[in-house]
């Protein structure tokens, strides 16, 4: 893929994962690489994470497992409002998968 890279989701696919349940770094990293098809590298993940926790919409635990805070839920719901009226012909878009 050139020409069309998702790199500008990569906040809103953590704040997605972490919508589902808590996760560590590695955890977090697998389920990007289900999606993206290519698992990014701590330099990647990492930086995100720290942007998304001083933004307030994520903390860490003592065991290093993120999660959304109530900042964060609202945040996903509202970003996946965005998604979805830009993409609301996605299951269009999905024939061109196949």
């Amino acid at each position: 893929m050139e020409c069309c890279e998702m790199k500008g989701y990569l906040t809103y696919l953590i704040l997605w994962i972490l919508g589902k349940k808590s996760m560590n770094g590695a955890e977090i990293g697998r389920e990007l690489e289900k999606r993206r098809g290519t698992k990014p590298s701590p330099g990647t993940i990492y930086p995100a994470l720290k942007e998304l926790r001083n933004k307030g919409l994520i903390d860490v635990d003592e065991n290093k497992y993120y999660s959304l805070t109530s900042k964060g839920e609202e945040e996903l719901k509202s970003s996946c409002k965005f998604f979805c009226n830009i993409f609301y012909d996605i299951k269009e878009m999905s024939d061109f998968c196949e």
